[in-house]
C-alpha cells in the first residue's frame, strides 16, 4: 500500500530549530514506539457523519490543505491563501492516553463488559505499536494510508503522526518528579499499591544521579513523606520512603493534588523537566471532591509553572472520568496499571516517554476532498474537539507530545462512486516546546492508494481497524444507535463493515499468531472474553 508524506515547513530557517533534549530512559530495554492521541470531533457509536460539499474545484483551485496550487507563506507559519470549507474539515488536538483500554482489559478479566462510557476509541487504537517513519529531529512525521471494508463505497482511513526516537538526541535534562500516591484503604487491594511500590523502585534504581524525586501520599489528608530530593547517593533515602508507603483512610483527593503540586513548586528545579506523577483510583470521597475546584489548581500550576501531570489509574473500581479531566487540564497523559506487566511498561517506558517534550499544543486537521469524498467521521477523540478556524490560533490548547510516540487517527470515509483522484490531506501544527515557534507538517492519500481489503492491509493498519471495531461494538447496545446490531450471541458496532466480535476475535487471533505479537495476542483474548459474554 502506497503512503504518502509531504514535507512543509513553517519557515525553513525556523525547521532548523532544536528543542527538548532526550527523554528519559530507563528500566531497561523498552519499546518507545505505541502511544496514543486523543478526543474529538464525532462518536463513534453512530452519527456524527460530516457530509462533504459537493461541487468541483475550478481554476486556480483550492488543494486540500486550503493553499492555491501556487502557495505561498502567510502569517503564524498559514501557507494557506484561501480558507478551505469547514463542512469537510475535521480538527482536534492530540493526546495520547491508552488508559481506557487498559482498564477495559481489566474489567473484561474480572468477567463484567465495561461501561460503553469509559470506552474511548482512540486509546484502544494508540495503546499499539506502528511502524511510522520518523522524523530526523522534533516534530512529526505524517503518514495518511487507508483500506476499503466490506461495506460498498466505505473506507478506513488512517493517519499516523510520529515523533523521534528517544535515541536520537544527545542528553535529556534532569528530571523533578512528584509522585502523589493513594493510600487510601482502597488501595490496599492486591494491584495496587503494591505494585506502584515495586515499580517505583524499579524506577528509582534506574533515574540518574542529577534526577530529583519528592513523594507526597494522600488517603483522609496529604503528607509530604520525601520533600524535592537530588537522586545522587541519596537513593536508599528513596527507597525507605517507598517502603514505608501503607494504606490507611478514605481518599481524599483534592488534599493530594494540593499537597502534591505545592510539593513541586518548591522543588520546582530551572532546566529540569517537572512532572507530577498521580497514582490513584481516582476515587475521591472525603474532603474536597468537587472536580471542577481540583481541575483548576492543576490548570494553575501548569500556566504559572509548566508542572504537567501524568495520571496512572489503578484498581477495579476506578474514577476513569476524573482521571481523564486531571489529565486533559493538566496537558497530561493517563494511563491504566492492572498487573505487574503493565506496571513495568507504565513505569520503566511510558513514564520516561512523558518526561520530555518534543511538541507543545499540537493539534491535527484532516482536510476531505468533496470532489471525491462523500461523508466522513472520525472515530472517537470526543473529548478533544478543537473548531476548525482554531487550528492555527496557538493560543488554543492541543496536546503534548514527547519522543518515542506515534498518534493515530482512524477514519471512516465513503467515497463518491467511480471517485478517482485526491481523497485527503493531513496537517499537524505544534509549537517549539522552548521557543514556541509554530511549525507544520502535512501527508497525503489519493483514492488509488486505498487498499482492496482493511484485512489484507499492512499489519498496523489492520491492529487499528481490529482496535476501533472492538471499541466500537463495546460502545454499541441495542439502544445507542439505529445502526448498530445485536442479536443476542455478539454485538455488531456501528463503524461500516463492522464483523461481529466472534469474527473479529478470529480474526485478531490470526493477526497474533502471524506476527507473533504480545500486544495483538493479548487484544484477541480480549476480544474473545467479550464475546463469550455478549
Amino acid at each position: 500500500m502506497k503512503r504518502y508524506r509531504t514535507r512543509r515547513p513553517v519557515d525553513a530557517l525556523l525547521a532548523l530549530t532544536a528543542a527538548g533534549g532526550l527523554l528519559l530512559t530507563g528500566c531497561g530495554g523498552g519499546d518507545d514506539e505505541a502511544q496514543g492521541a486523543k478526543d474529538t470531533a464525532a462518536d463513534s457509536r453512530g452519527g456524527g457523519y460530516a457530509p462533504a460539499p459537493d461541487g468541483p474545484r475550478g481554476e486556480g483551485e483550492q488543494r486540500l490543505d486550503g493553499g492555491t496550487t501556487t502557495g505561498g507563506t502567510g502569517e503564524n507559519g498559514d501557507s494557506r491563501e484561501v480558507a478551505p470549507d469547514p463542512d469537510r474539515l475535521s480538527t482536534f488536538a492530540l493526546d495520547v492516553d491508552t488508559a481506557s483500554y487498559g482498564y477495559a482489559r481489566r474489567t473484561l478479566s474480572e468477567g463484567r463488559l465495561p461501561d460503553p462510557s469509559t470506552v474511548r476509541p482512540e486509546e484502544f487504537v494508540n495503546s499499539f505499536r506502528q511502524d511510522y517513519d520518523r522524523p530526523d529531529g522534533d516534530g512529526f512525521t505524517v503518514s495518511v494510508d487507508g483500506a476499503r471494508t466490506d461495506e460498498e463505497d466505505w473506507s478506513l482511513v488512517r493517519v499516523g503522526l510520529a515523533t523521534r526516537t528517544a535515541e536520537q538526541r544527545g542528553e535529556r535534562p534532569p528530571a523533578a518528579l512528584t509522585f502523589v500516591i493513594d493510600v487510601s484503604g482502597s488501595m490496599g487491594e492486591p494491584g495496587r499499591l503494591d505494585l506502584a511500590q515495586d515499580s517505583l523502585a524499579t524506577m528509582t534504581d534506574q533515574l540518574r544521579d542529577d534526577d530529583s524525586v519528592a513523594l507526597v501520599t494522600f488517603s483522609d489528608e496529604a503528607e509530604t513523606v520525601l520533600p524535592m530530593t537530588r537522586l545522587g547517593d541519596h537513593r536508599g533515602r528513596v527507597h525507605d520512603a517507598i517502603d514505608s508507603l501503607e494504606p490507611t483512610e478514605s481518599t481524599n483527593l483534592g488534599a493530594g493534588v494540593e499537597t502534591g503540586y505545592d510539593t513541586a513548586v518548591e522543588g520546582r528545579r530551572e532546566g529540569a523537566t517537572n512532572r507530577v506523577v498521580l497514582v490513584s483510583d481516582a476515587l475521591a470521597n472525603t474532603g474536597d471532591t468537587d472536580a471542577d475546584t481540583i481541575l483548576e489548581r492543576i490548570a494553575d500550576e501548569r500556566r504559572e509553572h509548566g508542572i504537567t501531570l501524568f495520571g496512572v489509574g489503578v484498581g477495579s473500581d476506578y474514577g476513569d472520568a476524573l482521571m481523564e479531566r486531571l489529565a486533559d487540564r493538566g496537558d497530561g497523559h493517563t494511563t491504566y496499571v492492572s498487573d505487574a506487566e503493565d506496571a513495568r511498561e507504565v513505569f520503566c517506558e511510558q513514564l520516561p516517554r512523558h518526561i520530555e517534550l518534543t511538541a507543545r499544543d499540537a493539534k491535527a486537521q484532516v482536510a476531505f476532498d468533496p470532489e471525491t469524498v462523500a461523508e466522513f467521521r472520525l472515530v472517537g477523540y470526543d473529548n478533544r474537539q478543537v473548531a476548525d478556524e482554531d487550528f492555527r490560533d496557538d493560543r488554543v490548547d492541543g496536546g503534548e507530545v514527547g519522543p518515542g510516540h506515534t498518534v493515530t487517527a482512524l477514519y471512516a470515509v465513503r467515497t463518491r462512486p467511480g471517485a478517482d483522484g485526491h481523497l485527503a490531506t493531513a496537517t499537524v501544527r505544534w509549537l517549539d516546546p522552548d521557543s514556541r515557534t509554530p511549525h507544520e507538517e502535512s501527508g497525503d492519500v489519493e483514492t488509488d492508494a486505498l487498499g482492496d481489503s482493511v484485512w489484507e492491509a499492512d499489519r498496523g493498519l489492520r491492529v487499528t481497524a481490529t482496535a476501533a471495531y472492538f471499541a466500537d461494538a463495546l460502545r454499541s447496545s441495542p439502544s445507542s444507535s439505529s445502526s448498530s446490531s445485536y442479536d443476542g450471541d455478539t454485538r455488531h458496532g456501528s463503524l461500516p463493515g463492522a464483523p461481529g466480535l466472534g469474527e473479529l476475535a478470529e480474526r485478531a487471533g490470526s493477526l497474533a499468531g502471524r506476527t507473533e505479537d504480545e500486544d495483538v495476542r493479548r487484544l484477541a483474548e480480549a476480544i474473545g472474553t467479550a464475546n463469550r459474554l455478549t
